[in-house]
């Protein structure tokens, strides 16, 4: 059976973000839930500060915590570095740099692996820079402009920390500059989408606006998305 996708908007770890987590711990089936944190997003400011706060977050939450400190390409290609993580429950990208996670995982067999254990039933989740990189496509901060994902989460594109955003100007800017027929999700900080395609479901403390060719709509938690995406 396929695992669950968590995208989340930012802010991870904080205050407000604990009914949302206990969701996506629960997601898994298991109790405890086994959570494994990845800072790799962070691998050139504070990783060993965010991989910390996950996994103290999660364990005051009843988690089962751990860290994978995996924040340069050759340990994504290291299934010895990285051989852990075949049993997590959870798998949680934090934010920091998208540019780096997705330079650090894409085709890695890290990668490979997370695929693997995610049609076993694998939770993965991703806050800010970790939900940007599951995606389809992503808008590159530094650089401008958009690449491709690592395409967890296919035909899906997520606008973290949306909270900030006006929902009229973010659709002109889409419509002006985005790659078309895709499904983008302007995600508030503290607040995810979790669930698998064509069944995804607002939780934690703000809204989620799903951007669709010229259209948008605003979910609040407990709202389902629709479907088709």
């Amino acid at each position: 059976m396929s695992g669950q996708i968590a995208l989340v908007g930012g802010d991870e770890f904080r205050t407000g973000c604990e009914d949302m987590d206990r969701r996506i711990m629960a997601a898994s089936g298991k109790d405890p839930a086994k959570v494994v944190v990845v800072p790799t997003a962070t691998a050139n400011s504070a990783p060993a500060k965010a991989a910390n706060d996950g996994a103290t977050h999660f364990a005051a939450l009843g988690g089962d915590t751990s860290q994978l400190m995996l924040l340069e390409r050759g340990q994504a290609q290291d299934p010895a570095f990285f051989g852990g993580v075949n049993q997590a429950d959870v798998v949680y990208f934090t934010g920091g740099s998208p540019e780096h996670l997705l330079e650090t995982v894409q085709d890695s067999k890290f990668l490979a692996t997370l695929q693997e254990l995610f049609a076993n039933g694998l939770i993965l989740a991703g806050s800010s820079a970790g939900a940007m990189a599951m995606g389809s496509v992503m808008r590159r901060p530094r650089a401008g402009g958009w690449v491709d994902g690592l395409g967890l989460v296919p035909g899906v594109v997520v606008l973290p920390h949306h909270e900030r955003r006006d929902p009229a100007e973010t659709s002109r800017e889409l419509q002006d500059s985005a790659p078309g027929g895709l499904t983008y999700l302007g995600i508030d900080a503290r607040t995810g989408c979790l669930g698998t395609p064509d069944n995804w479901q607002v939780v934690g403390f703000g809204k989620v606006t799903v951007y669709q060719g010229g259209e948008w709509q605003v979910f609040q938690a407990g709202d389902k998305l629709p479907a088709g995406f």
